[in-house]
């Protein structure tokens, strides 16, 4: 599939692994999904804005690289999606936070907002956080709610653990170049919108909520 990464990397299979396991409790569950968003945020973040500077090390003077003073926004679909944005904001400490809240409908299936907290400077790199992309619906709906406040789809990049192949097939409908960084993709969404094989509700069992 186009501009989709699959972190292959055995630490981040191993740990997938235990996060699908149904026996998992939630301090290792929430160990295992910070282990892997952290290898997710390092590969998404891989085309940073770097600038050249010339440094004294203790040796000699020497040429070395670092990151622009633009500091990149991070935008948690909440309340899940919060599970992923301290590993990126680990590496990333100068980043912004945004919000955005939305809830499905266990009926429709359908994203309903619910808080919208963003800041007005988004001519910047966006990370969207979400760790399933099941139907796209939400995803769909947060990038929509970016793109009418005045993002760039070129500045965003999603990163998420697991996806379904109907969401991603919905999310390239609307926004087909848009990158993915996952550990994963999945067989199937079942009757209820759930991933197959998948790990059940993220968010429930990283917080401890099932």
């Amino acid at each position: 599939m186009k501009n989709i990464h699959i972190n292959t990397h055995p630490i981040v299979q191993d740990r997938l692994t235990k996060l699908r396991n149904v026996a998992t409790r939630p301090k290792t569950f929430r160990q295992c999904l910070n282990d892997i968003a952290l290898h997710l945020a390092i590969d998404a973040t891989a085309n940073l804005p770097t600038y050249k500077k010339t440094i004294e090390t203790p040796i000699t003077e020497t040429e070395g690289t670092l990151l622009t003073e633009v500091n990149p926004l991070i935008i948690p679909i909440l309340r899940a999606g919060l599970a992923l944005s301290e590993s990126l904001q680990t590496i990333l400490p100068n980043a912004d936070t945004g919000h955005i809240g939305l809830a499905r409908d266990h009926d429709t299936h359908e994203p309903v907002e619910y808080l919208n907290k963003l800041p007005s400077d988004l001519n910047r790199p966006i990370f969207v956080v979400d760790p399933m992309l099941a139907t796209g619906g939400s995803m769909i709906a947060t990038l929509d709610i970016l793109m009418n406040a005045g993002a760039k789809a070129e500045n965003i990049i999603i990163i998420t653990l697991l996806c379904a192949p109907e969401g991603v097939n919905n999310l390239r409908q609307k926004y087909p170049d848009i990158a993915i960084y996952t550990a994963a993709i999945d067989d199937h969404l079942n009757e209820d919108a759930y991933i197959v094989p998948g790990l059940g509700d993220a968010g429930d069992r990283y917080f401890g909520t099932v």
